[in-house]
């Protein structure tokens, strides 16, 4: 079950991980403690408030949809490409070679973007309580930890977010119970869904904000290699994992207006931002409780950087198991059966990038982790349209249920693309920053997808045998009626 692959062999590797597994990796990619913290209360000072909550069940809904059809493609395609490998099927090698390196750079942009905010809040959390620090240290700290566990086979990983994803989501539920005991049904006003404060000035803000708190969720393909029965539990532990985070999200949102008062959330969020939940905590749970938060805060942050450092190591080992990067990626360790090369680079592109802001005397929050985290998001939210429409387009020519393969994914598609826009027009506010290098950040997708597509067109031409290894030459193949002159089948003969 172990070994090292050849460029362009496939590896064998060790099938441990069930669907709670995935379901823990890819809920403690998107930090719900952090989520908490920090999106929910700049979610309701500079978007709708009160209506806040709502945004979490539209964004989950969306979502369900996109999972719906990503369901549906996951039980035929397994493999550690994940999107890319069903936007190989569905839309064809070129966009598909486009779209991998969207998500090299969006995962590796977003690890980036966590790290720095393990470093700044763990550094502050530490120093409030004796221990001061330089954010360096706990950087490298961090580093070394999640370049030792991304070194070994996913399972290890699996096992320690489970404990950190339930710690962290057990303290914000206690919250939930405790408001609900001492206001009643008080904690769940119906003013967070009346239409005009769902609808208030803000809604454009707060169905950004209410996107990118599910960042990571859909990492679960990227592990059907690795799971044990891949084409029942991928699809699964998106579905479950959607449902999970979406539900906790709006249920917890809505508490919190509940506590404070649905005419003052957005007055308080606004005086308090990042401190709104532990004064919370304080009134309501009690100091000690407070203090567990802010370090299961540092915790939530660090498991969500080791999720997305794997799902970007196993993007990187995908893509040059294809080709797509350096052949030298593409290999597995003997012993651990894991994407050890592809974790070690990753390791080093933060390391160096944690280097360069240090160097520069940058702040690890304001300038590095903001940044990157909206760089890494829109990639992401852009990954995840493109692979809704290649749904539609895999499915075209076969007879399978509309909903699943036709409308969830079109449905998907058209919110996912509405919080893209979203995102663009308000980079600023999702980076907290006007800076124009830091607003210009978005071209930089533009620019992977082209030499993404450029480099695939020219393989077209020059290296056949390697273009048609794109998108995973290990993959079912269609029946003939949905070939286009491609072996992935593709919505158009103009993407060959």
């Amino acid at each position: 079950m172990t070994g090292t692959s050849p460029s362009g062999g496939s590896a064998r590797f060790q099938r441990t991980l069930t669907t709670p597994k995935i379901v823990f990796i890819i809920i403690a990619a998107a930090a719900p403690l952090a989520a908490m913290v920090f999106t929910v209360p700049l979610a309701f000072a500079i978007g709708t408030g009160p209506g806040v909550p709502a945004m979490f069940l539209f964004a989950g809904l969306t979502l369900l949809c996109f999972s719906a059809g990503y369901a549906a493609i996951s039980r035929r395609i397994s493999d550690m490409g994940g999107f890319y490998a069903h936007i190989a099927h569905g839309l064809g090698r070129r966009v598909a070679a486009g779209a991998g390196l969207l998500a090299v750079l969006a995962y590796n942009a977003a690890t980036v973007g966590v790290l720095g905010a393990f470093a700044y809040f763990t550094q502050t959390v530490a120093a409030d309580h004796g221990l001061n620090l330089p954010w360096q240290v706990w950087a490298g700290l961090g580093l070394l930890l999640v370049a030792l566990l991304g070194y070994r086979e996913a399972n290890l990983s699996a096992r320690l977010l489970s404990v950190c994803m339930v710690c962290e989501i057990a303290i914000l539920v206690a919250l939930d119970i405790a408001v609900l005991a001492r206001h009643g049904a008080a904690a769940l006003p119906s003013a967070s869904f009346a239409p005009h404060q769902v609808l208030a000035p803000g809604l454009g803000v707060a169905v950004m904000f209410g996107f990118a708190s599910f960042l990571g969720f859909e990492s679960a393909a990227l592990y059907g290699e690795e799971a044990k029965a891949p084409h029942r539990s991928v699809p699964r532990a998106t579905v479950i994992a959607v449902l999970v985070v979406a539900s906790f999200y709006a249920l917890t949102s809505w508490v919190a207006v509940g506590a404070v008062g649905p005419e003052r959330i957005q007055a308080e969020a606004a005086n308090h931002l990042g401190d709104l939940f532990f004064l919370l905590s304080d009134g309501y749970l009690g100091h000690a409780a407070t203090v567990t938060m802010q370090v299961l805060l540092c915790t939530s942050l660090f498991a969500s950087w080791l999720a997305l450092h794997n799902a970007a190591n196993r993007y990187m080992y995908a893509l040059s198991r294809d080709g797509l990067l350096p052949a030298r990626l593409n290999a597995t360790h003997a012993g651990h059966s894991s994407v050890h090369r592809a974790s070690v680079t990753q390791s080093v592109f933060s390391t160096v990038t944690v280097a360069l802001f240090a160097v520069a005397g940058l702040d690890p929050y304001v300038n590095m982790s903001t940044s990157m985290l909206g760089l890494g998001t829109l990639g992401i939210i852009l990954l995840q349209a493109l692979a809704s429409v290649a749904v539609i387009g895999y499915f075209r020519n076969r007879r399978e249920e509309r909903w699943q393969t036709v409308i969830a994914p079109a449905l998907g598609a058209l919110g996912l693309i509405t919080a893209a826009v979203l995102v663009v027009s308000n980079f600023d506010v999702l980076t907290g920053t006007t800076n124009p290098v830091v607003t210009a950040l978005p071209w930089l997708l533009l620019v992977a997808v082209g030499l993404g597509v450029a480099f695939a067109s020219w393989l077209h031409s020059a290296r056949p045998d390697r273009y048609a290894r794109l998108g995973g030459a290990s993959m079912p193949v269609p029946p003939p009626t949905a070939q286009l002159g491609d072996p992935a089948g593709s919505l158009s003969q103009a993407a060959q």
